[in-house]
């Protein structure tokens, strides 16, 4: 026998007895982004390379050290897309949706980097993304912010804090970096590997180290907040405003600065301490030079990404996992003119009842190993049909949870006494 192949390191499988918690929190971020009129978007999974070199910026982590790139068989350079904003930006500008237009739109589904797997983090993941296009003012950042804080709390998702942070314009940011590695230059003998490199590159990211070593050099590191020109003060404070009127708490982190290059003015996280490292669970922010960047007209926009995989760990870890999904009717069906008529009575059933959840037995196996999988289905009911019962056109209907006598149900009447029962257990 051959030897099983193995799933791929970082890429892990969702299994049906975890999907339950998946389908929920994707079901309910549904409702919410269309109940705030955002619209739905797909694009690819493959992007040309440049796409993210250009936006991500050459010198982060993800496009240094976690992209999977290949070359195609035409000889172009492509990448499984890290994050979704940048493909998100090509697509408005390739289809012409932003030349005199605001878009609100979201987007889900896998995105891949090549880091090293642990809780909360895989190779392949999963994001929901929310943006916004053509909205200069605070109102818009301070809009998402409520979305994804409204979407956690319709999660029921417990003990986590929003941080927030102005990274003001590209002016004032110019200003911040040049005292920013004059300071970490003067102390350059105790950077770390990852630090010496982003001194030249991205010296911001500095500041998002976890290397304890570098705490207090870190803590001593002149203050971005502290340089925000009057625009960038009054849009921040903007948006503190809206948040205030809320009621939606927040810390000003003035360390937060986020790992891509294409972020201004606002930034935010959601943050928990229960998932170890991992702990941003929904993170955004202002990105109003991408889309020029990318080849578009100038257009300011604002979004975030929620880690899928992350929020559904958390809420396990809360005590809020989905039961699995499970049948309302287990259909036992033995003996040869049963199977004959058993599918063809599920299938009315379904017509009759959209919203019923029938699970028909296959495979053949007597009454009692078909009653065994039918409790251990979970089902409320079983309904039975033998050869006797196929030719009197009856079937049996019995309680699988609660003591109840077995009763016969001609096969007309089956759709109305099911839809009784089921709406008397709720």
């Amino acid at each position: 026998m051959q030897q099983p192949i193995q799933p791929v390191r970082g890429m892990n499988d969702v299994l049906p007895a975890d999907i339950a918690a998946w389908q929920r929190l994707e079901r309910i971020a549904r409702e919410l982004f269309t109940a705030y009129a955002y619209q739905e978007i797909r694009v690819p999974i493959v992007e040309h390379t440049a796409l993210f070199k250009r936006s991500i910026g050459e010198f982060t982590d993800i496009v240094q050290k976690e992209m999977f790139t290949f070359e195609d068989p035409g000889g172009d350079s492509l990448t499984l897309r890290p994050e979704a904003t940048a493909g998100i930006v090509r697509a408005m500008i390739s289809n012409g949706l932003l030349h005199n237009q605001r878009q609100r739109v979201w987007c889900a589904g896998p995105m891949f980097r090549h880091e090293k797997p642990q809780r909360g983090r895989f190779r392949q993941f999963h994001q929901l993304d929310v943006e916004a296009f053509g909205y200069a003012g605070p109102d818009i950042d301070a809009e998402l912010i409520m979305l994804s804080a409204r979407l956690l709390d319709r999660l029921g998702v417990k003990r986590v804090e929003l941080n927030l942070n102005s990274l003001g314009t590209p002016a004032s940011r110019r200003v911040y970096r040049d005292d920013l590695v004059a300071y970490f230059s003067a102390h350059k003998q105790r950077l770390d590997a990852d630090s010496l490199r982003r001194l030249e590159g991205n010296p911001l990211r500095i500041l998002d180290s976890k290397n304890p070593e570098l705490a207090d050099l870190i803590a001593g590191a002149p203050v971005l907040t502290d340089y925000l020109d009057p625009p960038s003060r009054e849009h921040f404070e903007g948006v503190c405003r809206h948040l205030d009127g809320v009621g939606i708490k927040y810390v000003i982190n003035p360390r937060l600065v986020r790992g891509l290059d294409y972020y201004s003015h606002t930034v935010f996280e959601w943050l928990t301490t229960e998932l170890g490292s991992q702990g941003a669970v929904c993170s955004g922010g202002r990105y109003d030079g991408l889309v020029e960047q990318l080849g578009g007209e100038p257009t300011p926009a604002m979004g975030w990404a929620l880690g899928e995989e992350r929020i559904v760990e958390l809420l396990r870890v809360q005590g809020m996992v989905e039961p699995p999904t499970v049948p309302d009717v287990y259909f036992v069906i033995a003996g040869a003119r049963a199977q004959a008529e058993g599918l063809t009575l599920a299938e009315g059933l379904r017509d009759a009842l959209p919203a019923l959840k029938l699970e028909t037995h296959c495979g053949g196996g007597s009454f009692k190993s078909q009653l065994k999988r039918a409790d251990k289905s979970g089902a409320r009911f079983a309904l039975i049909l033998g050869d006797t019962e196929a030719e009197r056109r009856v079937v049996g209907l019995k309680s699988l949870r609660v003591e109840a006598p077995q009763i016969e149900v001609p096969w007309e009447a089956v759709a109305a006494e099911l839809r009784s029962r089921l709406s008397e257990q709720g």
